[in-house]
């Protein structure tokens, strides 16, 4: 099979239709491909569009989130193509209603000011240093996220807006004092109970059992008697990690890099100025005038720059380095030659900007020996990921052209085969655990012919190439094989059907009066004990009735264990606190919020024409 598709690759049929299939993604574009259809938005509310990339954007941005906080196990949820799809359109769906909103509010004559915009930027705490607003941190930040100053203040307009619109909605809902008490006297609840455990383990090593009963438990519960199919894979990995060990770095080697990319071995030559920032050119141009004139640059600074986190200290900014700042300001702010000289006036994103220069440091070389280890690790690293990439091309060669064995592809990258015994898919060695392996492995030409999977990456700069040598099928395990287990499980279904008949002929007779039961079963009610919401038995005796009358109330439920646990309950108390009922006024008011905001969401979308464009797959 696999040399007709190798004779098939070199056809001239085939690379016709390749060719066309090239040409194809020449003139229509391969963003055709991508997202398919000549509209360029995800959806339609209303009136407004949502870009396609706007949508792209904010799915990367939430995907990054999750990724930082979920780690591989988000991972093994994206190898899912039906979460995927759910979670692209969950963004989606959050980025309609974020237009719904503002839409609403916009409607409503709802308003943001320029001021309130410029207020809240100097406000956010991811713009400050040490509680005050940092021009630096600002502009890194927004440079990073892809934003310039005037898309960044319409997406927090926008935001604002919406938020004006959440406070005005949410602001009117209140919560009744006798409500919040009547919640608070529930949480607070506390019984009184006592308890007597009947132990399956206890009255399963008491079954007599006899080999009919056995032999009649396995055949009807063969299924739970089968060997599931078991491979025995064979699999060669290749590690850039696992490489480094054998890359040696002579100390000429390392001297030589060293010199070679100092600039990484060097803190690099910062600046410390002061600027004026205004909007208007003629405005830099008149302050540059009084400037060179002799005027104080700390005093104009002060009275005209419109820079929220420098004006106050008469222009100054921290500390830099190239490749922080803007870079038209970053250009003229290192040609700058000696403390005191002035820029000319100079145009950035920000607006208009005159730079004074107050302080240089130069670039500083870290010495050879303080950095040696450094330097060879470097080395190594480099190293390694050459050779990796390298033979990870030989191997996804060598296993496809020779793909009946691994001994050819071993011989290539210089590993070792490792053959594992018969497993099943659920105990995989731990390197072969990761979806896109059990996927390689459900391949028809690994599993069915017998072949060498494709390169399979299991880390960064790790992969495996695995083949399936043998195959056992599923099969049902002999009766002696699984003699202990069938024992182990009659009996334990044996003492479940006991301990139910005994709970239920007890509670019969406490319920009438009647202790005979209680007693010859050698029973008895432990110590009492006072319950709360947290208690593994709360869910079935915070359901019992209360006691009336000063008559115990008599119930059972099962531990988590399993084992039945007769109840007897003696009294129900609730002495709310303080505290409890302030958490709870809280949580009544925000959950009422979240739900006048989903009706409001839900009348916004039947009252607007909504078309979703975009295949969220």
């Amino acid at each position: 099979m696999m040399d007709r598709l190798r004779e098939g690759v070199n056809s001239i049929a085939i690379k016709i239709i390749l060719g066309l299939i090239i040409l194809s993604f020449v003139f229509a574009g391969v963003s055709s491909y991508l997202v398919g259809g000549s509209n360029n938005a995800a959806a339609k509310v209303g009136d407004t569009k949502i870009g396609r990339a706007e949508f792209e954007q904010a799915y990367q941005n939430e995907r990054n989130r999750m990724q930082s906080q979920l780690g591989d196990y988000f991972s093994n949820l994206l190898a899912d193509p039906s979460y995927v799809a759910s979670f692209r359109r969950s963004v989606l769906d959050k980025m309609v209603n974020d237009v719904l909103l503002e839409q609403h509010a916009e409607a409503l004559g709802l308003r943001i000011s320029d001021e309130q915009v410029r207020q809240a930027i100097v406000e956010m705490p991811q713009f400050q240093s040490e509680g005050k607003f940092d021009q630096d941190i600002y502009q890194t930040a927004l440079r990073r996220a892809g934003f310039s100053p005037d898309s960044f203040a319409t997406f927090l307009r926008s935001d604002l807006l919406r938020n004006q619109l959440l406070t005005a909605v949410q602001s009117s809902d209140f919560t009744l004092d006798s409500e919040i008490e009547a919640q608070a006297a529930l949480f607070a609840q506390k019984r009184e109970i006592r308890t007597i455990k009947l132990a399956t383990e206890d009255y399963a090593k008491k079954i007599q059992l006899n080999d009919d009963d056995l032999q009649a438990y396995y055949k009807s519960h063969e299924d739970n008697f089968m060997r599931p199919e078991q491979f025995k894979i064979s699999y060669l990995e290749l590690s850039a990690d696992k490489l480094k060990s054998s890359i040696k770095v002579t100390d000429e080697e390392a001297e030589k890099y060293y010199q070679e990319h100092a600039d990484q071995y060097s803190t690099k030559a910062q600046r410390k100025v002061s600027h004026i920032l205004v909007n208007d050119e003629k405005q830099a141009d008149a302050i540059l005038k009084q400037l060179k004139d002799g005027a104080d640059f700390s005093k104009l600074a002060k009275e005209d720059s419109q820079d929220p986190g420098s004006a106050t200290k008469g222009g100054e900014l921290d500390w830099f380095e190239k490749g922080v700042m803007d870079p038209a300001f970053e250009e003229a702010a290192f040609a700058l030659k000696n403390v005191g000289d002035l820029s000319d006036v100079v145009k950035s994103n920000f607006g208009y900007h005159i730079i004074k220069l107050d302080a240089m440091k130069p670039a500083k070389v870290k010495p050879f020996a303080e950095v040696k280890d450094d330097v060879i690790a470097s080395i190594r690293d480099e190293r390694a990921l050459d050779r990796f990439y390298q033979l990870q091309s030989d191997l996804e060669k060598v296993a496809f052209e020779s793909p009946d064995s691994l001994d050819e592809a071993a011989k290539a990258v210089q590993e070792k085969v490792h053959t594992t015994d018969f497993v099943s898919l659920t105990d995989l060695p731990e390197i072969l655990q990761s979806a896109p392996v059990q996927k390689a492995l459900d391949n028809p030409e690994v599993k069915n012919e017998g072949l060498n999977s494709s390169v399979v990456e299991v880390a960064p700069e790790d992969v495996v190439v695995v083949r399936i040598e043998e195959t056992r099928p599923e099969t049902l395990l002999p009766f002696d094989t699984v003699k202990s287990q069938v024992v182990e499980a009659l009996s334990k279904v044996k003492a479940e059907q006991q301990t139910e008949a005994i709970a239920e002929k007890v509670l019969a007779g406490l319920k009438q009066g009647d202790t005979t039961a209680l007693e010859s079963n050698k029973l008895k009610f432990g110590e009492l004990t006072m319950i709360d919401r947290s208690s593994p038995l709360a869910r079935s005796v915070f359901a019992m009735q209360k006691p009336q009358n000063g008559q115990p109330v008599y119930g059972q439920t099962k531990d988590r264990q399993g084992n039945i646990v007769l109840v007897e309950l003696t009294k129900v108390e609730s002495t709310p606190d303080k505290q409890l009922t302030q958490q709870l006024a809280v949580q009544m008011q925000r959950l009422n919020r979240q739900q006048d905001l989903t009706g409001l969401l839900n009348i916004l979308r039947e009252q607007t024409d909504i078309e979703y464009y975009l295949a969220t797959q």
